[in-house]
């Protein structure tokens, strides 16, 4: 595997390195003949990652996050040898849970925010985790294995949970909240990308351009740079820092033509 070749067209140094680092995985395996695996990767990353796979017309891999609907997730790659069982089987080795149980005078006092921000303030390495799911009286937080034992020992030493009792569970006890989704209307005057980016994140057509330039918009989970990109309905818009939003409906026109979309957002 010619790896200089294979990275040619990416001009990025963030970019050659995180697709560096999929193919050293993509060689491990097969000189070892066991599973590999990345640290979490983000929407960016899992984009670029999946899009680089097709290239080079790689198969055997599985992005996981620890549930369906997981933003954050991790590569998996495996042998030949391996099947869908076979690897599922494997997924508890891979990653864990660790739950915070707040006080009864803390529960609803923390976002997600809160949970994040808690363990950057700890120095610990934000790849080391995954999606974070916030319930009334506390947080389930997906890390790597290896990762949950120092999460364990370290988020005690903050003041915010010196009360709660912090332990690493299975991924099958993970408490998945439940999606509440709110429903909006907004108005444009075509299907461009640009024009749901304004709305969406309530800001200028210049601004949701220069948004999209950054790549911070993702359509059905691809990283999507072209402002003139035709959105279509079911649609799923992902605008960093905004939410995530899913095309519903056309519910109309106005009398100058502009067009009434329905649109939902996950909460």
């Amino acid at each position: 595997m010619d790896k200089q070749e294979l990275l040619k067209d990416y001009k990025k140094q963030d970019d050659r390195i995180c697709l560096s680092q999929v193919l050293d995985k993509i060689e491990f395996c097969k000189s070892r003949n066991k599973i590999e695996f990345t640290e979490f990767l983000d929407m960016y990353q899992l984009s670029l990652v999946e899009n680089f796979l097709k290239k080079i017309q790689f198969k055997n891999y599985m992005l996981y996050g620890g549930y369906e609907d997981a933003e954050r997730k991790i590569l998996i790659v495996y042998p030949e040898k391996y099947d869908i069982t076979m690897l599922e089987k494997n997924y508890d080795k891979i990653l864990k849970i660790v739950r915070i149980t707040l006080p009864e005078e803390e529960k609803g006092k923390y976002t997600h925010r809160n949970y994040l921000g808690g363990i950057i303030k700890l120095g610990l390495r934000r790849e080391k985790v995954g999606d974070i799911l916030v319930v009334e009286d506390g947080a389930d937080i997906i890390t790597l294995e290896d990762f949950s034992i120092i999460l364990k020992k370290e988020l005690p030493s903050l003041t915010r949970f010196e009360n709660s009792r912090v332990e690493i569970s299975e991924l099958k006890n993970l408490r998945k909240k439940e999606l509440n989704m709110e429903t909006i209307k907004i108005i444009v005057p075509s299907f461009r990308l640009d024009n749901f980016v304004s709305d969406l994140a309530r800001t200028s057509r210049s601004k949701a351009v220069q948004i999209i330039n950054q790549e911070r918009v993702f359509v059905n989970g691809q990283n999507e740079t072209k402002p003139a990109k035709q959105v279509k309905l079911n649609d799923i818009i992902t605008i960093r820092g905004k939410g995530r939003f899913i095309i519903k409906e056309i519910s109309g026109n106005t009398r100058s033509g502009r067009i009434v979309v329905v649109v939902e957002k996950w909460n």
